[in-house]
């Protein structure tokens, strides 16, 4: 069957609709020529801190093409995880929404791979790899260059009918395809609501971001003692954060995913502040199974809960 791009494109955009993507852009694979010298400046800077892995592969990270030799086309796909319900005690420490459920690596890659898997039985034979935050690629200025939205101030991206409540992962083919136009216009205007609202100053300006300032990294990343002039200024966040999110206009329109993986275990919901402080290492292993907050292990979670003073 003798496809032309716009065909094959089409396909395999209706196809990730399909297996439960929100979102599918395609782009070209090239050099990110526009986004070398901010990303290089965001690490003179040391920006990322302790995650040394930022600073690896930088030359992978700007051209796709090394990364997975022949790669020709980016399939970028956006999932979104805004939660049906949330935490219900006030006073209970708070985790970011895109750990209440299942891991998000396993259920985004097994999409990909469908899709993969499908553009092979329906296209024509293809290599490719998915990626999903697991590989030096620069997955915002993809899906920015894929039409999937604009580069907020906060440095996320942001979708005007979704918001930024998304997952973004990566499919590189070795094939041609039809591509997408970037989208270039700013739909932040003048707000800065996620600038004031960060408790640590991690947005340093708009559209940049000190990661070594946010809860997320304090929480997650970084391995030793939390420096004490953040005391105070988690405002409950125990692994992650989302302010600069949940303060986001754009999120105002935010609508409950339907991935039923990303359901939260009822417990966490309904896990007091009490629950919290008298969790053991079992309950952490039980309630925590699948997600992603075992990144920190219960020894992790129990120094953030300290250092909170609750």
């Amino acid at each position: 069957m003798n496809l032309t791009l716009t065909a094959k494109s089409n396909l395999i955009k209706s196809k990730a609709i399909e297996l439960g993507l929100d979102l599918c852009g395609i782009v070209k694979a090239e050099y990110l020529e526009k986004e070398k010298e901010k990303f290089l400046s965001w690490l003179d800077k040391d920006y990322h801190g302790e995650m040394g892995y930022m600073a690896n592969n930088i030359e992978k990270r700007l051209d796709p093409r090394l990364l997975v030799e022949n790669t020709k086309s980016i399939i970028v796909v956006g999932l979104n995880y805004f939660p049906k319900e949330q935490q219900k005690d006030s006073e209970a420490p708070v985790i970011a929404k895109y750990a209440y459920g299942k891991d998000y690596h396993f259920v985004l890659k097994e999409k990909l791979n469908k899709l993969l898997e499908y553009i092979n039985s329906e296209i024509g034979e293809v290599s490719g790899r998915a990626f999903v935050d697991s590989a030096p690629v620069l997955e915002h200025a993809w899906a920015k260059k894929a039409g999937l939205g604009w580069i907020g101030k906060n440095s996320l991206l942001i979708n005007r009918k979704i918001g930024s409540f998304l997952f973004l992962g990566e499919l590189f083919v070795d094939i041609d395809l039809e591509y997408e136009n970037p989208v270039d216009q700013d739909f932040c205007g003048g707000c800065s609501k996620c600038i004031r609202s960060c408790p640590t100053g991690a947005i340093t300006e708009p559209y940049v971001v000190n990661g070594s300032k946010c809860i997320s990294y304090y929480t997650i990343e970084l391995k030793g003692d939390i420096p004490e002039e953040v005391k105070g200024k988690f405002k409950k966040r125990v692994f992650g954060c989302d302010i600069c999110q949940d303060v986001c206009p754009w999120n105002r329109m935010a609508k409950p995913h339907q991935v039923s993986e990303f359901d939260p275990n009822p417990n966490l919901l309904s896990f007091s502040k009490n629950d919290w402080l008298e969790m053991d290492a079992h309950q952490f292993g039980e309630i925590f199974r699948n997600s992603a907050v075992k990144r920190t292990k219960f020894k992790g979670i129990k120094r953030n809960l300290d250092f909170l003073d609750l």
